[in-house]
């Protein structure tokens, strides 16, 4: 019997595929790596039994990143990212085993059938899954291919189940532009970023920004915003005047008639227009027209204007958007939401779409009607061959989807039945006047029939004062006229939706990369989103634009990148060569980067005007090891501390707050410790600038605290106040807090788990002696006389935090709350072998029963 493993993008997609194609017949069990699941079921397969494992991936299984010490900022030149560095394809996220779970899964298996996402990426995934899974596959079953891949929309019975039979291949040339793109970026992105972060923070101590980062198309998405900065703070308000006349006719109300001339610029002139007007005290109508207008139904939805209006009137940002876009979707509420399409495919059910709607309360009249009058047939719009356009696929409430997921699906819903809607028809009247020898007119709209707007009634014709009834040669009564001063106004900041307009427009990103570049332009403080999601450049972004404007104006205009792009997409179309695009488009950045390099000093002169000088920066906290004088704390990020003496500069842990450390100092280089802590509910510990950024010891790396320290003998190090093995983590040690008191704790120096103990004890140390059964360091603990849990009147206990009975009830396991979920888990090499103290005990066994037990929940 065959046996056939099928692969989707995500968990929950490879449920809810597996549920359709079983019938809801499988049993599902997790994988190895904890985070994906597997469903087994039996059916046919190509008209054969067949023993179906459907699984998953969680996103991208690899990512492409420099080699060995190509990753160190210190030790190479970022000119040397652009050939000489070797670049491989790793893990994404080496914690989950992605690679072993598939083909421990893969075993065994006949058959491959690739159910990623479709579209270059999902075609990217599926050859990283095939070289996953293919080496360890049976060869050859009955001469058949045994790659197979999917193409669906949606996650209806209907499309899965089509999808299943009309498999496909793979497409090789998608998956290679795709390559391209990710070298392209990592390579130019990586050699600019190093660069201009290492040349600025080096130099200025407020620049508020942790990197100084330069991307192919993030650098053009923050230029868009920051020209419209320019053309505000360049524009120069003009005065100009215009005539407004009122007229009456009986008991009328009056009209508000607009001037024909519209505007003039001269105070005179208009007094002399005005002086004509007023000769006469009647308006006299020189024509009436009506005509009949359409107001169009929109197009089929596709992903752009999707994120259009989700930030420009549901005020949800593109990144945001895309997310509940992408659950909607995987829980079948709505068709796949990466499209560039807007014309629905001809076989495309719009009647069967839009039955699905007919009992919603919001629009089951105008359903109801369409269904028994007949749909309209829908706008021609753009066929580029990716996905049909974005649909709903099944009814929903806001019960399930949420208040951000109902706005989107409603949206969604609303723009779909007003695509198979009629026009919206009005009548637009115009009367025209004549003051003396002045004209003037007026306009007005009266609907005729309300046809998608019924749906979406914001596009509706607004309700006017209806025009009178009137015709040539009639009279009206003046009932003033006046001369107004008004002045032109700036624009204003670019908003969300007119940004991803110009980078749609100018081909900046595709429809799923557009959200992650405006969010990476804020996220990097280069701008702000101000109210109404307007995106105001900070003074940083400023400069930067402006710095690339004075070197090369290529880097941040789009022209360049848009080329590329033509160029990636002749790749994913088979006509361009992969290795011969790659290379000609590193050629010409690595020119441009060397012209940066020499032309650095024009940045930083426009640098110099907005951010202060490093030495002038921040407050003075701890002191230099090598002059004995004060450095100065830098809180901007990164923050950092600097010796304007000695002019260096030392790094220092990211996302909490530092302190100094009792002014104790390091044995091996004299700088005074401090102390960084992620707050109360957190984890602290002490460090030494020096060490923190010069590791003293071989088996040490760049970013190591105290708590990771393997001194032999100072106070501070892991040696001295190392308890034992984490109970979670693998490579984690659980060090003591001796700050921490009276609510005492320990916290593990990899990872976020924390355990308080003994809390209100007077004192807590750590014992040079170890605990007979796991090893691990005994704590000698001093209780408070009135609140001491020992017998009699006993107040100091010598014991293991693990094993120990009289310490069982007063320890807690929690887990740290962080600052920002990025220092959620600190990176780091393993560094030395777990809990290894200086009396030679070795390694500690990892606690059994206690810890094990406090392991399975968390507070």
């Amino acid at each position: 019997m065959r046996a056939v493993l099928m692969v989707a993008e995500k968990p929950s997609l490879a449920q809810s595929i597996a549920k359709i194609l079983s019938k809801g017949s499988c049993s599902s069990r997790k994988g190895l790596n904890g985070a994906c699941s597997v469903h087994d079921y039996m059916a046919s397969f190509r008209g054969q039994p067949a023993r179906f494992k459907m699984t998953s991936v969680c996103g991208h299984v690899m990512s492409l990143d420099f080699i060995g010490k190509y990753n160190n900022w210190d030790k190479v030149d970022p000119a040397e990212l652009f050939t000489k560095a070797p670049a491989e394809k790793k893990e994404a996220n080496p914690k989950l085993n992605m690679v072993k779970f598939l083909q421990v899964e893969a075993k065994g298996c006949d058959t491959v059938v690739l159910w990623l996402d479709c579209d270059k990426e999902g075609e990217n995934i599926c050859f990283e899954v095939l070289d996953a899974v293919l080496p360890v596959m049976n060869k050859g079953y009955g001469g058949e291919q045994d790659v197979f891949r999917a193409k669906f929309s949606s996650i209806t019975d209907t499309d899965i189940c089509n999808a299943m039979n009309s498999l496909g291949q793979p497409n090789k040339n998608e998956a290679l532009s795709v390559d391209a793109r990710q070298e392209l970026d990592l390579r130019i992105g990586c050699a600019f970023t190093r660069f201009q972060t290492k040349y600025f923070q080096g130099k200025y101590g407020n620049l508020d920004s942790s990197l100084i980062s330069f991307g192919p198309c993030q650098t053009p998405t923050l230029g868009f915003c920051v020209e419209r900065h320019d053309k505000i703070q360049s524009f120069k308000p003009e005065t100009y005047w215009v005539i407004q006349a009122k007229v009456f006719r009986g008991k009328e109300s009056p009209l508000t008639l607009d001037w024909d001339r519209v505007r003039v610029f001269d105070r005179e002139v208009g007094q002399m227009f005005i002086n004509i007007s007023k000769t006469s005290r009647e308006a006299i109508v020189e024509s009436v027209s009506k005509k009949e207008k359409a107001k169009q139904r929109p197009l089929a939805l596709n992903t752009v204007e999707m994120l259009r209006v989700a930030s420009s009137a549901l005020g949800m940002g593109p990144q945001h958007t895309m997310q509940i876009a992408e659950r909607l979707y995987i829980q079948g509420y709505i068709s796949y939401p990466r499209t560039e399409t807007t014309h629905y495919p001809e076989n495309f059910d719009l009647k069967g779409t839009l039955r699905q709607q007919a009992n919603n309360p919001f629009w089951s009249d105008s359903v109801k009607a369409l269904l028994a009058e007949g749909l309209n047939r829908p706008r021609k719009g753009s066929d580029v061959g990716d996905h049909p356009p974005i649909t709903p696929m099944r009814a929903a409430s806001e019960n399930e989807l949420g208040t951000d997921g109902w706005r989107l699906y409603e949206y969604i819903t609303r723009h779909f039945i007003a695509t198979v809607s009629q026009d919206c028809k009005y009548l637009q009247t115009t009367i025209a006047f004549t003051i003396g020898s002045e004209s003037f007119s007026c306009s007005g709209k009266t609907l005729i029939s309300a046809g998608f707007t019924e749906v979406m009634p914001w596009q509706g014709i607004p309700e006017e004062e209806s025009l009178p009834d009137c015709g040539k040669g009639d009279v009206f009564t003046v009932d003033e006229v006046k001369l107004l001063e008004k002045q032109t106004h700036p624009p204003d900041y670019l908003t969300e939706a007119e940004l991803i307009t110009l980078m749609e427009k100018h081909g900046i990103g595709t429809d799923a990369s557009i959200p992650v570049h405006i969010n990476n332009v804020c996220q990097r403080n280069y701008v702000t989103v101000e109210t109404g999601r307007r995106l105001k450049p900070t003074n940083l972004g400023i400069v930067l634009v402006h710095g690339y404007y004075k070197i090369d104006a290529e880097l941040v205009l789009p022209t360049i990148r848009s080329a590329v792009e033509k160029q990636l997409n002749l790749i994913s179309l088979g006509k361009a060569n992969f290795q011969q695009v790659l290379q000609h488009t590193l050629d010409i950045f690595k020119r441009k980067f060397h012209f940066f390099v020499d032309s650095i000093a024009g940045m930083d002169e426009l640098m110099e005007v907005s951010f202060s000088p490093i030495a002038d920066t921040g407050k003075p906290l701890s002191r230099c090891g090598k002059c004995h004088r004060f450095m100065k704390y830098i809180q901007a990020k990164p923050s950092r501390l600097h010796c304007s003496h000695c002019d260096e500069t030392y790094s220092l842990p990211q996302n909490g707050a530092i302190k100094l450390y009792k002014e104790l100092r390091c044995p091996l280089d004299e700088f005074e410790l401090v102390l960084w802590t992620s707050g109360s509910r957190g984890k602290s510990y002490p460090l030494c600038p020096y060490c923190f950024s010069n590791p003293p010891f071989r088996d040490m790396k760049k970013g190591m605290g105290c708590n990771e320290c393997t001194h032999p003998t100072c106070q501070h190090s892991l040696n001295s106040q190392g308890i034992g093995q984490c109970v979670e983590c693998e490579s984690g040690v659980l060090v003591f807090d001796p700050t921490s008191g009276p609510k005492w704790k320990m916290a593990c120096n990899k990872c976020n788990v924390v355990v308080h103990f003994f809390e209100h004890a007077h004192k807590v140390q750590v014992s040079s002696e170890c605990c007979g059964s796991c090893e691990a360091s005994l704590v000698v603990v001093d209780f408070n006389k009135a609140r001491s849990p020992l017998p009699g009147d006993e107040t100091q206990h010598t014991g293991c935090v693990f094993c120990d009975a009289v310490f069982q009830d007063l320890v807690e396991l929690k887990h740290a709350t962080m600052r920002h979920p990025t220092a959620a888990r600190r990176q780091g090499g393993r560094g030395r072998g777990r809990g290894r103290r200086p009396g030679g005990r070795g390694n500690p066994k990892k606690p059994k029963d206690k810890m094990a037990a406090l392991a399975a929940y968390f507070v």
